[in-house]
Formats: structure tokens, C-alpha cells, sequence
């Protein structure tokens, strides 16, 4: 008998939680596209440190919330539809900074699409190979964001996985049904 429990997720909840995260995502992207990113190399760098941070604060606080959610599950999946995008768009504005900055850091000019786009190429490994970096800067930059994307993907995994059997055992332990899944 595995220790998780049943408690079938009502639907409402499951609708609830695939509008909060397409919402969150939609918001970071619309921001992404709004806010002003006109500043020098250095902004660039604080930016990037910033947006790091607050990705790990974001997958800790939701690490947190899984272990500690009725339905550890469904908290899972919309920690990742919230931490991906937000990792997505710090590098993407990042990218979209070293490009104003310096418009032969790629090998074509960025817009904001196309920094996005670009991020999510290298998330996805798919190297496309229509823009590349060019400058030791944009190296830099895309080498970090292969590396954090890795690590990232694994330790969210890991953490978020962990935070769900947690969360189950803990319900368990409060009297739950074992869930044959």
C-alpha cells in the first residue's frame, strides 16, 4: 500500500488553478511586454541577479505551498506554470538589454519577441540557430541560462516532487484514503 491518499480534486479546483496559472503566466509575459527595459550595461546584470533571486524566492515559497496544499498535485502544477514563464522573461529581458546595449551581441537585432523567443529556444535546446549569440557578454549570458535551466529543471523537480509526497504523507497521516495512483 503506497502512502498517498484519495481525494479525488473536485473540478472546480482544477479549473480554478488552470485559470490562477494562465492568468500568472499571461500577467508576467503582458509586464515583460510593458515595462520600460531601456537601461545601461550594469542595469543589465542587476536585472538578471534580481530576476534570478526572485525566481528562487518564488520556487522556495511554492516548495512551501505544495507540502502544505490539500491537493499537492495540482499546487505542483501550477508552481511550474508560474516559475517556467518567470524564468523565461528574466532571461528574455535580459537578453533584450545586452542587445540594446550592444546591438552585435546577437546575430540579428532583438525585439522583445525575439528575446523571448530566444529564451525559450534555449530552454528547449532546440537551437534554431536563426539568432545566436554573439559577443562574450551574450555567451555569457546564454551559457548561465543553459546551466540555471538545467539545474533549475532538476531541482524543481526534485523539490516540487518532494513537496507533493510530503504533502500526501502528511494527509495521510490525518486519516486519508490511500490513493491507488
Amino acid at each position: 500500500m503506497n502512502d498517498e491518499v484519495r481525494d479525488p480534486v473536485p473540478r472546480r479546483h482544477v479549473v480554478r488553478s488552470l485559470l490562477l496559472s494562465a492568468a500568472a503566466s499571461a500577467l508576467l509575459v503582458l509586464a515583460y511586454y510593458v515595462l520600460p527595459l531601456d537601461a545601461g550595461p550594469a542595469v543589465a546584470l542587476v536585472w538578471l541577479v534580481a530576476g534570478l533571486a526572485a525566481v528562487a524566492a518564488v520556487l522556495m515559497w511554492q516548495v512551501r505551498a505544495i507540502a502544505a496544499a490539500r491537493y499537492p498535485r495540482l499546487r505542483a502544477i501550477g508552481a511550474l506554470a508560474v516559475g517556467l514563464p518567470l524564468l523565461l522573461v528574466v532571461f528574455a529581458a535580459t537578453y533584450l538589454l545586452l542587445d540594446r546595449n550592444n546591438p552585435a551581441s546577437f546575430s540579428q537585432p532583438l525585439d522583445r519577441t525575439g528575446a523571448l523567443y530566444f529564451s525559450v529556444t534555449v530552454l528547449a535546446t532546440v537551437g534554431f540557430g536563426d539568432i545566436t549569440p554573439v559577443t562574450p557578454a551574450a555567451r555569457i549570458v546564454t551559457m548561465v541560462q543553459m546551466l540555471l535551466d538545467l539545474v533549475a529543471f532538476g531541482l524543481a523537480v526534485n523539490a516540487i516532487f518532494g513537496a507533493v509526497d510530503e504533502g500526501l504523507r502528511r494527509r495521510s497521516a490525518q486519516g486519508g484514503e490511500p490513493d491507488p495512483r
